[in-house]
């Protein structure tokens, strides 16, 4: 029986770890139409929980629009693998873009930067002034941790070459051992008259490129994590830029912030500004071509 707490009744649970044979006869005895030894193949190499969130859409729903545990006729377990490739292979185009992406930005904040303050003008405060003092010394603390973990030569010469003079290395160095989340915390640090020049390399205002940063560091946290994108609601929603400065954002449909449509456009939009020759787009519409059963 739940347990009442406060207002709230807690619950145990209690379901019991399956074997590979047991989980196939569940989705079987569910009406999943599969062939037992290929599902358990399967089953063996995808968690049946990482399957499951491609099998809910699959699910057969009461009059209140509640799932039920059972799958409409003639759900069949090739429809729901092939949504699961494509959703793989989907995540590792998106993760590409983004990595130019973010190559991009540290190569942009680095110079900005450090023309400006100078190659360890990150060690000090004043010149990250969106930083309180503590959140300052927080992200000091973890890049120095980033630089201690690193592995790459240029880090080991420059303490043996320089080790007795400087205790951190120069920001344009720091910078490739960075994690997208120091970055993201760098960004966020440094003062928005200086972060407006960056924003105008990309053609929109400030708030908007902030916003995208934000959201692609979230989605690359779900890829890295291997997180189902098809078909999910972002969390970190990203703003969409003025109809009546950036009419093509809204024609000739609105821009969605709310889904995996507008990762895309961004992706696609920052790539025009990085590398205008990149074959992404045509990847992506590959990819496409590639299922044209999955649902857009």
């Amino acid at each position: 029986m739940p347990k009442l707490v406060g207002f709230c009744f807690i619950m145990k649970y209690e379901k019991p770890a399956l074997t590979y044979e047991q989980q196939a006869d569940l989705l079987l005895s569910r009406g999943l139409i599969a062939e037992k030894p290929i599902l358990i193949e399967r089953l063996k190499s995808v968690n049946y929980y990482r399957l499951s969130g491609y099998l809910h859409t699959f699910r057969e729903r009461d009059a209140n629009g509640n799932a039920l545990d059972r799958y409409r006729p003639g759900t069949d377990f090739s429809t729901v693998w092939q949504r699961y490739t494509f959703d793989r292979q989907l995540r590792l185009l998106i993760m590409d873009g983004i990595e130019r992406i973010e190559v991009a930005l540290k190569t942009k904040i680095t110079y900005h930067f450090c023309i400006k303050h100078g190659a360890f003008g990150y060690l000090e405060n004043k010149n990250l002034p969106r930083l309180t003092q503590t959140k300052f010394e927080e992200f000091l603390e973890h890049i120095r941790q980033e630089v201690h973990r690193s592995k790459e030569d240029f880090v080991e010469h420059f303490f043996s070459k320089y080790g007795d003079s400087h205790e951190d290395l120069p920001l344009w160095m720091v910078i490739e051992v960075m994690s997208f989340g120091s970055l993201f915390t760098l960004y966020n640090g440094i003062a928005e008259n200086e972060l407006k020049t960056i924003a105008k390399e990309f053609d929109i205002p400030l708030p908007v490129l902030t916003s995208w940063v934000h959201t692609l560091y979230s989605i690359r946290n779900l890829c890295a994590h291997h997180c189902r994108l098809w078909n999910r609601e972002l969390g970190v929603k990203p703003k969409i830029p003025r109809v009546d400065k950036y009419p093509l954002w809204h024609s000739p449909i609105e821009t969605p912030n709310n889904r995996i449509f507008i990762i895309l456009t961004i992706i696609k939009y920052m790539l025009f500004y990085i590398a205008p020759q990149s074959k992404w787009y045509q990847r992506f519409l590959k990819l496409l071509q590639n299922y044209p059963d999955i649902p857009l």
